[in-house]
């Protein structure tokens, strides 16, 4: 058997070895009686769990909905905060994002799965339930956003490519803002089942299945949006109401204190898109739509950066992420434009290039997912 490497990619030798073992593990598994611990069933036979462990995170991403059905150990496994850090460790772990998009006619919505490199690399079952036209999304949880407010909630495992409903919102929301936070997700504001604006918040625990009702925020909110940065809760721009102008507010919340405070928004108001890339804010404002707005927590500062004409000459972008890079793509509906990165990484006068990793559709929203 080829030894194993830690932080190496997998050879074919090492494939080879793991589809007969995968052999053997499926005819174990098929006479284990049903009375047996769960605990005591091998997750390959012959090996120590270490050694298996390390064994099926060789195995390319794309065959986890099959490896998932093999049996529920490694099921669960699969499912696992350890499976991602055997993956890391052995240098497989990949990002893929996850694209909402949209005909140019508007009519149809649908997921596409893209690698770094921009190929197509899986089709998202559909979701259960009515049909959605918004959602919420925050690490692996897309929260429903459908015309009207709704408390559900469902989850996509990317690893075995299927949802699951989650529990229900305590309170019926559309139109609010989603973050994640040191792991667990928060929902904040939005509009209610008589539209009336919403100050509440709620927090999600994985672990437990669960929504908490937390301190509300001083003011109504819908229309915003959050992101979590430095371990804390940022709730930017939004309305109180109908006929109330943007707020120039924002709502920071500390976890760990249950601290909550008020800050000025020294930039951007009206904001169209945002994400968050190397423990910084990137947004656009909708009256300077070339322009990317960067808000650094450390020292609240904003930093203005041009976005070139280079690639396309739209005034209207999406953000996604992959690779630590801020893709941008156009929302104007050309089909000869070139996705703009910007590494804020890169050395003075080479942060922005063009990239081959474009939606066949409209961007309406992404998200990042590493395993």
């Amino acid at each position: 058997m080829p030894a194993f490497v830690r932080g190496k990619k997998r050879n074919k030798g090492s494939i080879e070895c793991l589809t007969s073992l995968v052999d053997q593990d499926k005819l174990i598994h098929s006479k284990v009686n049903e009375g047996d611990k769960f605990e005591a069933i091998p997750l390959l036979p012959g090996l120590p769990d270490d050694v298996a462990k390390y064994c099926l995170a060789l195995v390319p991403r794309s065959s986890f909905p099959s490896m998932g059905g093999v049996c529920k150990r490694w099921r669960s496994f699969i499912e696992s905060k350890e499976f991602l850090r055997e993956r890391t460790m052995a240098g497989m772990a990949e990002e893929w994002l996850y694209v909402l998009t949209m005909e140019s006619e508007g009519k149809e919505s649908r997921w596409e799965v893209l690698d770094c490199l921009g190929h197509k690399r899986q089709v998202l079952q559909p979701m259960p339930g009515p049909k959605k036209v918004g959602f919420g999304p925050a690490i692996q949880l897309y929260i429903n956003g459908i015309a009207s407010a709704s408390p559900d909630v469902y989850q996509y495992d990317s690893c075995l490519n299927r949802w699951r409903r989650l529990a229900d919102l305590n309170v019926a929301r559309a139109d609010f803002a989603c973050a994640e936070v040191n792991g667990k997700v928060y929902v904040v504001g939005g509009y209610g089942v008589e539209g009336e604006s919403l100050s509440t918040v709620e927090v999600y625990d994985p672990d437990t299945d669960k929504w908490t009702l937390i301190e509300s925020l001083r003011r109504p909110r819908w229309g915003c949006f959050a992101c979590g940065l430095n371990g804390k809760l940022y709730v930017w721009c939004g309305r109180s109401s109908f006929t109330i102008g943007n707020s120039r507010f924002v709502d920071v919340y500390n976890p760990e204190n249950r601290n909550r405070c008020e800050m000025k928004n020294g930039g951007c108001v009206m904001v169209t898109t945002h994400a968050v890339v190397e423990k910084k804010l990137f947004c656009m404002e909708w009256k300077n739509p070339r322009n990317l707005a960067i808000f650094d927590p450390n020292d609240g500062s904003w930093k203005m950066v041009w976005v070139p004409l280079t690639g396309s000459t739209s005034v209207g972008f999406r953000f996604g992420i992959l690779d630590g890079k801020l893709l941008l793509f156009t929302v104007e509906g050309a089909h000869d434009y070139q996705t703009l990165s910007y590494d804020p990484n890169a050395r003075p006068g080479s942060e922005w290039q063009t990239s081959n990793i474009k939606p066949s559709g409209l961007c309406l929203c992404s998200v990042t997912i590493k395993v």
